[in-house]
């Protein structure tokens, strides 16, 4: 986003200015071999910028459209570590971004330009290496959406058991995202919802990953559940993708919460290998003030709040987290509020 208004993407800023960011943050030799640096490089640090990549007909890199900047954490062995990491890694961000024009904004969806055209069309190196998986057919999507991955390494799981646990999260998604929408804007302006990410993105995109040692135990589904790990690192990790960006990094522990919970419960019945589309349509338009979608989202509340029995660290924020589901509050509610009294909001102006 533009400190002088409106909102930053590939239309107004380029790759390199991003990029003349992330040269200036610190590298740390210590976050590898947790994160993956990527075939072409881009990813040498815990920040990144993230983008659509471009190749000539031998797949030489020609361009990257920049969609923003990822910021990761290294593993951890605790929640609080990862949220202080998270959190003192942003203020790094901001501070590295106050010597330019942009400064931070937390939105999932590309408020001014819902779509991201691929433009000029794909080469036959880039059409063979594009749609090869279902993942990345769909790749050009997530240029207008943002969201995090959170993680859960499950180390002592096996592989049955780990697909298992992604089949469970993907089939209680519809109720787990809605504590953290944050994407009320497209086009320009209100929607009329409050997940324009969830609505575009998820039964296209996966909810859940799963990384697997080998090729063994992988599942055929599109979009994927399993994945082969790309590094020793990601071998038993869980990938939850279907959450909002969330505007305090506190959120992001609360959610890792209660997925943790739901995850080791041993009480809910529903598996999917892919996202219910139509039900993430459905919620992303009206969140927890619909009554079955709040009584879903409490039962799962109430799950993991058995399943973390004497972990006081989680049932604290699993109980904030409560307080959000009582007041059917999500981080669209206050962005659609400052909005209507006529403030700023992610570079859009009532």
């Amino acid at each position: 986003m533009h400190v002088g208004g409106g909102f930053a993407d590939y239309t107004s800023v380029t790759f390199d200015e991003l990029q003349a960011v992330v040269d200036a943050l610190p590298e740390d030799p210590a976050d590898y071999p947790d994160l993956r640096v990527g075939d072409q490089g881009i990813k040498r640090k815990r920040w990144y910028v993230e983008g659509y990549e471009r190749f000539d007909e031998r797949g030489e890199l020609v361009r990257c459209d920049p969609k923003g900047l990822e910021v990761r954490t290294r593993i951890h062995r605790a929640i609080e570590p990862a949220v202080a990491a998270l959190r003192e890694d942003l203020r790094l961000l901001d501070a590295g971004l106050a010597r330019t024009g942009l400064r931070t904004t937390t939105v999932s969806f590309n408020p001014v330009r819902s779509e991201y055209r691929i433009e000029p069309p794909l080469n036959e190196w880039e059409r063979t290496h594009r749609l090869g998986s279902p993942e990345e057919r769909t790749a050009h999507l997530h240029m207008s959406t943002y969201g995090p991955d959170l993680n859960l390494s499950c180390s002592a799981l096996d592989e049955a058991a780990l697909v298992d646990a992604a089949r469970k999260l993907t089939h209680y998604s519809p109720w787990l995202v809605p504590l953290s929408f944050s994407s009320p804007f497209r086009d320009g302006g209100p929607w009329g919802g409050l997940s324009a990410r969830t609505a575009v993105r998820t039964g296209v995109r996966p909810a859940a990953l799963v990384f697997l040692a080998g090729s063994e135990g992988q599942l055929a589904a599109d979009p994927s559940l399993t994945q082969v790990a790309r590094l020793p690192a990601e071998v038993g990790r869980i990938e939850f993708k279907a959450f909002d960006a969330c505007p305090d990094p506190e959120l992001y522990g609360e959610l890792l919460s209660l997925l943790t919970g739901v995850v080791l419960d041993e009480t809910l019945p529903g598996r999917r290998t892919t996202p219910d589309a139509g039900l993430h349509k459905h919620v992303a338009g009206v969140g927890l003030a619909d009554d079955d979608v709040h009584a879903g989202t409490g039962e799962l509340l109430d799950a993991a709040e058995r399943a973390l029995a004497g972990r006081p660290a989680d049932l604290g924020r699993l109980a904030r987290l409560r307080e959000r589901w009582r007041r059917r509050e999500s981080p669209a509610d206050a962005m659609l509020a400052a909005y209507r009294a006529g403030e700023p909001v992610a570079g859009l102006h009532r």
